[in-house]
């Protein structure tokens, strides 16, 4: 079967899709920023658990390289690496606002120029990423304008390569992630799946998950 990849592998959504694809019987491999981030992720049926952090280039296109040679392109790479914090306007440094971007979009973008071309060559794939703040928040400052640049960035990758037969889209979380509660992990992750295996003149490019099972 073709490989699923999930950068930001931890606990909540990224686990839970990993989950889900290796449930399908994909080859699932997780890319972490730690090792203890992929070792609580462990029992979700991955076969390859590779650490790299999504704002190091070298090593983000080093782990999605050693995992195609372990199992071929993939057919779906899961961006699901964010820095989720509060801080209102002025809080926050150049620096730190720079390094939330870096996390919450440019890792996003460095994944999707290394594979995407290839996908689009091949003439399959998916492309997902975990979005969020449908309306932005003064609390969120950084948060709100990484999801705002992850929506434009999903629109620009379907406009360059949707054409070719790659699927490029996002699942808005509308909530706090929680087991138990209307935003569970794992009711999230079916609409990662759903977009995944989505007919090709069905395609929907973003997901607003509100809670519950919408």
């Amino acid at each position: 079967m073709p490989g699923a990849v999930v950068i930001g592998a931890g606990p909540g959504i990224g686990r839970a899709v990993a989950s889900r694809f290796a449930k399908q019987g994909l080859q699932t491999a997780l890319i972490a920023r730690s090792e203890a981030t992929l070792r609580s992720a462990a029992d979700v049926g991955a076969e390859l658990a590779l650490t790299a952090d999504s704002t190091d280039e070298q090593a983000l296109r080093s782990a999605l390289d050693a995992v195609t040679e372990r199992f071929g392109l993939p057919d779906v790479v899961v961006y699901n690496a964010a820095l989720v914090r509060a801080d209102a306007l002025g809080e926050l440094s150049v620096r730190a606002q720079m390094d939330a971007w870096a996390v919450n979009v440019v890792g996003a973008a460095v994944a999707a120029a290394h594979v995407l071309p290839a996908m689009a060559e091949r003439g399959s794939g998916s492309f997902l990423v975990t979005g969020g703040m449908p309306e932005p928040k003064p609390e969120y400052v950084s948060l709100s304008l990484g999801k705002a640049g992850v929506r434009t960035l999903i629109t620009l990758l379907d406009q360059q390569f949707g054409a070719s037969g790659v699927h490029v889209a996002s699942v808005t979380v509308d909530g706090p992630v929680a087991p138990g509660t209307a935003f569970d992990p794992d009711v999230i992750a079916e609409h990662y799946w759903r977009l995944h295996t989505q007919p090709a003149g069905q395609w929907e490019r973003e997901v607003l998950f509100t809670g519950g099972n919408s």
